[in-house]
């Protein structure tokens, strides 16, 4: 136990190599950068248009089902739908968190 405890110890008292932590740069070609920034947002769009297709979709299955008299499980369907949504809407700024 103490030989881990000193290692412990003789690698957190040693000087970073370069004086501190590195802070990397991006090395993309700006070219790059915006084709890809393009090809996100058209899936970004098309992940909302699916989502609200998705919402509509599940609204309407429940309104035809309600009217024949018939019950379904459509609550866990719309909750299904708005998780996806949610996971579309957040992917963006997540993304851009980690890698920025």
């Amino acid at each position: 136990m103490s030989l881990l405890l000193e290692a412990s110890n003789i690698i957190l008292s040693a000087p970073a190599p370069g004086g501190g932590v590195p802070q990397p740069t991006s090395g993309a070609p700006d070219a790059l950068k915006t084709k890809v920034n393009t090809v996100l947002g058209i899936a970004a769009w098309a992940g909302t248009a699916a989502g609200v297709a998705g919402v509509l979709i599940t609204g309407a299955m429940m309104a035809i089902s309600l009217k024949r008299g018939e019950s379904s499980e459509h609550m866990s369907r719309l909750g299904m739908v708005l998780g996806g949504c949610v996971l579309v809407a957040t992917a963006g700024p997540l993304v851009s968190f980690v890698f920025a």
